[in-house]
């Protein structure tokens, strides 16, 4: 039984996001690191853009144990455009997002403004269900469904150009362009897409932390040779985070254009947001993450 093209056009959309996610976002990578570490001279060098990447991805795991204790809200939304740019179609879902194991779960709670029924929300307890204890599983770094490629790998593949400074919402970042190298050797769909994406990565200086990062593919880009998708040159995503309760960052948005052709025929345009808020510090039994609902708790 062949799928639907609705179900093939997800299926891709969530691929694409995920090439952007694994490919682009390898380098965001959240981290605490001590303010202090901040230089004192009021203009020091710029560092080696590399070393710090890895410094990024080093302190992640640091991060990692403080992101256990937050849940929060995430809105995203869809819309289908037609070849003037104009909506054809919105559809939202509202989300309950909470990590197991350094893994982002998202429990659907509301489709277009509307909560799940009962068969509704049975069908995705048993979905989040599987996916906690997939999470459990899958050791911190690795994703739970896809290709993973790692900062290190990332940096191989890309050029990185023009590292500067510039204050973003208030707070000092370093800045660097970086764009795939055509002639890399790449092997698998995130390596492959990697080589023709280009953008642009701001890091908080003082936490060692991506606040904003803004990538596109600069080319197209065939996915199983064109047979499945074709993703349009001009894609795009960017992506967000903050401070939250002064210990830890976390998303605070994304947004991104997707233009492919499926199966060599149709033209898909989407135009997709993220919206993340009402993040809340709380705790969790080993039963209660299986279920995966989220107590919570005094912050502490």
């Amino acid at each position: 039984m062949t799928r639907s093209r609705t179900g093939i056009r997800a299926a891709i959309r969530r691929n694409i996001t995920c090439v952007l996610g694994c490919a682009a976002c390898a380098l965001i990578c959240s981290t605490l690191l001590p303010s202090q570490l901040l230089a004192q001279d009021a203009n020091p060098p710029l560092p080696d853009i590399h070393k710090l990447m890895m410094e990024v991805q080093e302190h992640q795991r640091q991060l990692d144990k403080v992101r256990e204790n937050y849940t929060y809200t995430s809105m995203q939304t869809v819309q289908d455009l037609d070849s003037n740019g104009r909506v054809t179609q919105t559809k939202t879902t509202e989300n309950e997002d909470f990590f197991v194991n350094s893994h982002v779960i998202e429990r659907t709670v509301k489709k277009d403004g509307k909560p799940l029924d009962d068969h509704e929300s049975q069908k995705e307890t048993e979905r989040v269900t599987k996916q906690v204890e997939k999470a459990q599983k899958t050791p911190p770094g690795q994703p739970l469904d896809g290709e993973q490629i790692s900062i290190s790998r990332v940096l191989e593949i890309m050029d990185v150009r023009n590292p500067r400074r510039e204050t973003y919402r208030g707070r000092p970042t370093i800045l660097f362009d970086f764009v795939g190298r055509k002639d890399a050797k790449t092997h698998g769909l995130a390596e492959d897409a990697s080589k023709k994406l280009q953008g642009t990565l701001w890091v908080d200086e003082a936490e060692r932390t991506v606040a904003h990062l803004e990538v596109a593919f600069d080319d197209n880009f065939h996915v199983a040779g064109g047979l499945v998708a074709n993703v349009q040159k001009g894609s795009n995503f960017r992506f967000d985070q903050e401070p939250v309760n002064g210990e830890i960052w976390l998303p605070t948005g994304g947004e991104g254009t997707v233009q492919l052709r499926v199966l060599l025929v149709k033209a898909v345009r989407q135009h997709f947001t993220e919206k993340d808020y009402d993040f809340k510090r709380f705790r969790v039994d080993a039963e209660q993450q299986k279920d995966a609902k989220a107590v919570p708790g005094k912050s502490e």
